[in-house]
């Protein structure tokens, strides 16, 4: 995108988001979103002057927002809170991360219901358009009262108190000096902003949205890995019969089948319906049923994503004009069950994937081929070893996969009694595609070999395009040699979905 995206509050899209806080795209308010932050700022402003009590705004806030702060006082205690929040701990969160909390903090401001000024919506547009990126520490976020110690530090960066990250991946570096350097002003909070800054999902929302965008991309590349393998292994067609779907009445599991279909046209490999050998084992015939349930899981995710990135999600809100209504928008438990079903479904295509590979270098299993698809077996191993990364890493996504949501601890003297855990939900889940994009990475490169090893014969359409995108990164194995770096080049490219792209544009669809 060369022109900078409108933002209005309502209508930011996934591509959109991406666009943004992966590609650098610019964004700007629209006027009637900057109308609408005016007109709500100045509901805060009437009720400063009128004296009225309003949580967060001339209260404390938590277990102690029975306690009223003076007029006079109402900006210290925003200033006070950003402060004291900002007490997180581990390792910065990636520049797209914090990138995504910017922009939809933007987008809720665009809203009219947060009552902050422009010149807070200013300075998150002004970060995000300069590549200036606050620094910001994983843990910490309980994902309830929202993501109030990851967006206090990103506050804290804006009022020149915090740290920036470091573009060249340095240490990060103090945020006054930052500010200095770019001749930009330190953010001065006035009532309300602290609040408004802190109180939301930005946090579980970036994790949700990037995890959606990293799943599709996953799905589609181990349906393809799957296809190759299909060949590889002289599999039938006949469980990919669409009518099997249809008697379920599983979409998933027919779109899975159709795609299958669709990279495995023009096989020479493939046995026909009604062979001896249609009864092939799971990590074939099922495929449709187990990635058909991922893409359901991707569904789910998606539908709560799609309401979350224009969602006002902080507290108090401001309707109608001047009514404050304090509430529980800030609550991630919707997006930390999202993020946990996707988890456990991007494990289960994981740990599909290692299944195939195993049988792919098994001679027990792999119908003829060498075993461990070496070159000369015994003097060389062949794929014998990558196998054993992928099942690491898949039992690594075991223990990740077990549910964040599934606990809760109370905070703030039991005021904040139950908690989602999002923000951790979301963190698992990074690493949990990370992984399993190494394991799709392992079963390409083997079922790319075990490919190679079936000529003359040729697999489908799909897997020879899959195979030639394959080998524009990493040659087949022949003599033993030290794969380093290979399999995470495989990876990085499967989970930008360029090797997909491939092999969409190889076999477009009807």
């Amino acid at each position: 995108m060369t022109e900078s995206l409108p933002i209005d509050g309502t209508s930011l899209t996934l591509e959109q988001f991406l666009a943004v806080v992966r590609h650098g795209c610019a964004v700007q308010l629209t006027p009637p979103a900057r109308e609408a932050i005016r007109r709500a700022r100045e509901a805060i402003d009437r009720a400063v002057r009128e004296g009225r009590t309003i949580y967060g705004v001339t209260t404390g806030f938590g277990a102690l927002a029975d306690r009223k702060i003076p007029a006079e006082e109402a900006r210290a205690l925003q200033l006070n809170l950003v402060r004291s929040h900002a007490c997180g701990t581990g390792a910065a969160l990636p520049e797209e991360v914090v990138r995504g909390m910017m922009l939809l903090r933007l987008n809720t401001f665009a809203r009219g219901h947060s009552g902050v000024r422009e010149a807070v919506a200013d300075a998150l547009l002004e970060m995000l358009n300069r590549q200036i990126t606050p620094w910001v520490p994983e843990q910490g976020s309980v994902g309830a009262s929202g993501d109030l110690v990851p967006m206090a530090h990103l506050a804290l960066a804006l009022l020149g108190e915090g740290s920036f990250l470091d573009p060249e991946g340095g240490s990060p570096r103090p945020a006054a000096a930052v500010l200095a350097a770019a001749k930009l002003p330190a953010l001065q909070l006035a009532e309300k902003e602290g609040v408004s800054l802190l109180n939301g999902t930005p946090l579980m929302t970036a994790y949700l949205a990037l995890g959606v965008a990293d799943g599709r991309c996953l799905l589609a590349s181990a349906e393809v890995g799957t296809a190759m393998a299909w060949d590889a292994l002289e599999g039938g067609l006949e469980p990919l019969d669409d009518r099997i779907g249809a008697l379920r009445g599983a979409e998933g599991q027919r779109h899975s089948a159709q795609r299958l279909r669709r990279w495995l046209q023009g096989s020479t490999l493939c046995a026909p319906a009604q062979s001896p050998r249609s009864q092939d084992p799971y990590t074939l015939r099922c495929a449709p049923q187990v990635h058909g349930s991922t893409e359901l899981a991707l569904d789910f995710a998606g539908e709560i994503l799609e309401a979350e990135l224009n969602a006002v999600s902080d507290n108090p809100i401001i309707v109608d004009g001047h009514e404050f209504l304090s509430g529980g928008n800030f609550h991630g438990q919707p997006l930390a069950l999202a993020l946990d079903t996707l988890a456990l479904a991007i494990q289960h295509l994981a740990a599909f994937s290692e299944r195939q590979s195993a049988r792919l270098v098994d001679p027990a299993t792999n119908r003829g081929l060498p075993p461990f698809l070496a070159s000369r077996p015994g003097l060389t191993s062949g794929w014998m070893i990558p196998p054993y990364v992928a099942a690491a890493l898949v039992v690594e996504n075991s223990t990740l996969a077990h549910p964040a949501s599934a606990m809760s601890l109370p905070t703030s003297a039991n005021q904040e009694d139950f908690n989602s855990q999002g923000a951790w939900a979301g963190a698992k889940l990074r690493r949990i595609e990370a992984n399993a994009a190494r394991v799709v990475a392992i079963e390409w490169m083997i079922a790319g070999q075990a490919l190679e090893l079936r000529r003359p014969r040729s697999g489908g359409r799909g897997s020879e395009a899959a195979l030639q995108g394959l080998r524009a990164l990493v040659p087949p194995v022949g003599e033993d040699r030290a794969m380093v770096g290979e399999i995470d080049r495989v990876a990085t490219e499967i989970r930008s979905g360029s090797l997909v792209r491939r092999v969409e544009r190889e076999c477009p669809a009807n």
